[in-house]
């Protein structure tokens, strides 16, 4: 009998989840280049444009670049989620739409967070190598960040 109630709870779990793999989030992909984003209004040297884009943009912008494996449930759910609480607290795409004093928060928020090393997530740098950030590139963000949040005042 015991037998029999575990392949019951086996098969029950195992349709559920290839039930769940038919749920899938909405993709954080957009085919348009947004007016309100930061390089539209605002100086960004080439080399941090590709330090942010590769290091921040995935969960910081309204075009995620996902991997294979965002098509598996619950990864999905974690990466959507992750990837709205980042568009929440910043999105390069939308920046322009932030009032100065929001801009200007921001841009403190990058360089602290960087200085600190907290962004990119290291679950992030984990499976992305090549968006973790070393000293000289956080230097160069920072740099920028701190240039353009000085010029906001003006």
């Amino acid at each position: 009998m015991k037998t029999s109630l575990l392949k019951k709870i086996f098969f029950a779990v195992a349709i559920a989840i290839i039930v769940i793999q038919f749920l899938q989030p909405a993709k954080n992909i957009s085919v348009t280049i947004s007016t309100n984003a930061i390089d539209q209004h605002y100086s960004v040297p080439k080399n941090v444009s590709a330090l942010l884009k590769t290091s921040c943009y995935d969960c910081h912008s309204n075009n995620t670049l996902y991997p294979w494996y965002n098509n598996v449930q619950p990864i999905a759910w974690l990466l959507s989620s992750h990837v709205n609480d980042g568009k929440k607290d910043l999105n390069f795409d939308e920046f322009n739409t932030y009032s100065i004093e929001r801009k200007k928060k921001k841009l403190t928020e990058i360089i602290e967070t960087i200085d600190k090393s907290e962004m990119p997530l290291s679950s992030y740098t984990f499976i992305h190598s090549k968006a973790k950030l070393s000293k000289s590139q956080q230097k160069e963000i920072n740099s920028w960040a701190t240039a353009l949040k000085e010029n906001l005042n003006q």
